[in-house]
């Protein structure tokens, strides 16, 4: 069985981190002066948090990395007895050659709350031999005495040149051709997730010989945003019905489910306002019309129903102009 590309191509060292230039130079500070402060890192998936604190500690701790370095997960461990067990038992014994030993606790939003106290008084304990990493999405789910006795790094979605520089050093490795509109696609989709990027492209290469805008597509299971962008130009000028038949199409045909689907439009939308082809007052009514008809949708009612009952306000709003 292949290797994930995701995992065959994870950057092994700091240097190789795309996309987080502001926070990879302050951290190799810390390598050069062989400490570090306890560390947060924080942001959406797929953006490097897990990679970066990997690298750090190999960098850091150096050949015995991994007699000195425990990671671990808070969505599988999250309970007080992690913290006082495999923690405790791990900070009490003294590092080996190197200055100290780090935990990685990756996913720490979902850690209890009596957790991440018993977690807290850890981080005090053993502050002279031991640093802590922890990794979050929220990092307002983190208790303030944990955030007040780490440095924060917010790390940013990847954007969107990292993204396609990368995709483009994996695909030469791999042998594999693909279109520029392609790569296009493949960044729009991911979001500013590097890994699901890389996903996309991995399973986009085994749907011929070389990946394409409508191989992608296929993958993803997502409307073209030339289609969506289509519909919500039609139902803007007033073409109800057309934009009713597209958004049929585009949910029975391609198979776009009712959530991605509303996060489509809002995208479109968005795009439309950025480039100044919607009134600023049109769009907070679209956009406010919008953000209901996905509670409606994620709380159960009918997507297909719904998202046609969107069209007509996006019809109505024009027409109040």
């Amino acid at each position: 069985m292949n290797e994930p590309w995701v995992e065959k191509y994870r950057p092994q060292t700091l240097d190789e981190v795309v996309g987080q230039d502001h926070i990879i130079q302050r951290l190799e500070r810390y390598v050069k002066e062989g400490s570090m402060p306890n560390l947060m890192f924080t942001g959406p998936a797929g953006v490097g948090k897990t990679t970066t604190a990997l690298a750090l500690g190999k960098e850091v701790l150096g050949e015995y990395w991994r007699q000195n370095f425990l990671e671990l997960n808070a969505s599988d461990a999250r309970g007080i007895d992690t913290v006082r067990k495999d923690i405790k038992s791990f900070c009490r014994l003294k590092a080996v050659g190197a200055p100290f030993r780090i935990i990685f606790l990756d996913e720490v939003d979902n850690m209890t709350k009596d957790a991440q106290h018993a977690l807290r008084r850890e981080m005090e304990m053993y502050t002279k031999t031991s640093s802590f990493i922890l990794s979050c999405n929220y990092s307002s789910k983190i208790i303030d005495p944990i955030q007040s006795r780490c440095a924060i790094f917010r790390f940013a979605p990847v954007k969107g040149h990292h993204i396609i520089k990368r995709l483009e050093k994996i695909a030469k490795v791999e042998n594999v051709k693909y279109t520029a509109g392609a790569l296009e696609s493949i960044v729009y989709f991911a979001e500013g997730d590097m890994r699901r990027a890389v996903n996309i492209l991995q399973a986009s290469s085994s749907m011929g010989e070389e990946i394409t805008d409508e191989s992608v597509h296929e993958v993803v299971s997502k409307a073209k945003p030339q289609d969506v962008r289509k519909m919500v130009n039609m139902a803007l000028d007033g073409d109800f019905l057309g934009a009713r038949d597209l958004l049929r199409e585009i949910m029975v045909v391609q198979g776009t489910s009712g959530e991605d689907m509303v996060t489509q439009i809002y995208q479109e939308v968005s795009r439309m306002s950025i480039e100044g082809l919607l009134k600023g007052s049109v769009y907070i009514d679209l956009i406010q019309s919008i953000g209901e008809y996905d509670y409606r949708i994620r709380e159960g009612s009918n997507p297909r129903i719904q998202l046609e009952a969107l069209l007509t306000k996006f019809l109505l709003k024009t027409q109040e102009e």
